[in-house]
């Protein structure tokens, strides 16, 4: 079976400040397609603060409010998914990771042993950074960058990124009309993985530069990882259930 990581913003979970229900589900029918064709899918999923904020709206500016918000917030969304992956008859799982669990071989092999034990059981992982306990030395940050790990440490052929952001252009799209998509990219330079980061959402904390970073760390390590968008699921869907590379970026060293 091939395993693959899918990862998916919090841009793309929510709406209007409450969770995109719709997209939560389109995401979950995908997974259990996967499922269907011999893929064993790890999601890591964002969005813990800002389910935790339609449930209380503090100020996400303040770092212990807004662990609080993903104490709140991070059960709620499991149960959402919960409810969502029994439509289609699967179980999911809650597992809650945080940097340092990579810099331990004996912690990683630990989480490794977990969730391979997950998949066997046909349960679908659903990974988070632990925000409530996570401190500033020891933090992602960005779900981006976390789901690098899990997909190159947990031994995914594959890091699939749903995003606002459909693809990798040689310049911003939302500026220039004559924006190109890239659609194989096969190196990454210092000026483009260092820029600022530019995140479109009131929830998000990455950009196209953390996903640049992820994709340079996985390249690294001989391992691809694909860019699409999170709100039309058409690209990936011909991507991984038909091998036909029709948008999106595939990016592979």
């Amino acid at each position: 079976m091939k395993r693959v990581v899918i990862k998916v913003g919090s841009h793309v979970l929510t709406q209007n400040g409450a969770i995109a229900k719709t997209r939560m589900l389109a995401l979950v029918e995908l997974i259990s397609d996967l499922k269907t064709n011999q893929y064993e899918v790890i999601l890591v999923s964002s969005g813990a603060v800002s389910a935790g904020y339609t449930q209380l709206p503090l100020d996400r500016s303040v770092v212990a409010n807004k662990q609080a918000l993903a104490a709140i917030g991070q059960p709620y969304l499991l149960k959402m998914y919960q409810e969502k992956f029994s439509t289609f008859g699967l179980l999911c799982s809650q597992v809650l990771l945080s940097a340092d669990v990579f810099d331990s071989r004996k912690q990683t092999d630990h989480a490794k042993n977990a969730i391979d034990t997950l998949l066997a059981n046909n349960v679908v992982p659903i990974i988070n950074e632990n925000d409530t306990v996570s401190i500033e030395e020891l933090v992602f940050g960005d779900n981006d960058r976390l789901s690098a790990h899990v997909a190159h440490y947990f031994d995914a052929e594959l890091l699939v990124i749903l995003s606002d952001i459909d693809a990798f252009y040689d310049k911003d799209p939302n500026k220039y009309d004559d924006a190109k998509r890239r659609a194989i990219v096969s190196v990454l330079h210092e000026e483009e993985l260092n820029a600022d980061h530019t995140p479109n959402n009131e929830f998000a904390t990455g950009g196209i530069v953390t996903k640049l970073q992820a994709a340079d760390f996985l390249m690294k390590q001989h391992r691809a990882m694909f860019l699409a968008s999170g709100f039309d699921l058409r690209d990936v869907k011909s991507f991984l259930l038909k091998a036909e590379h029709l948008g999106g970026t595939l990016f592979q060293a």
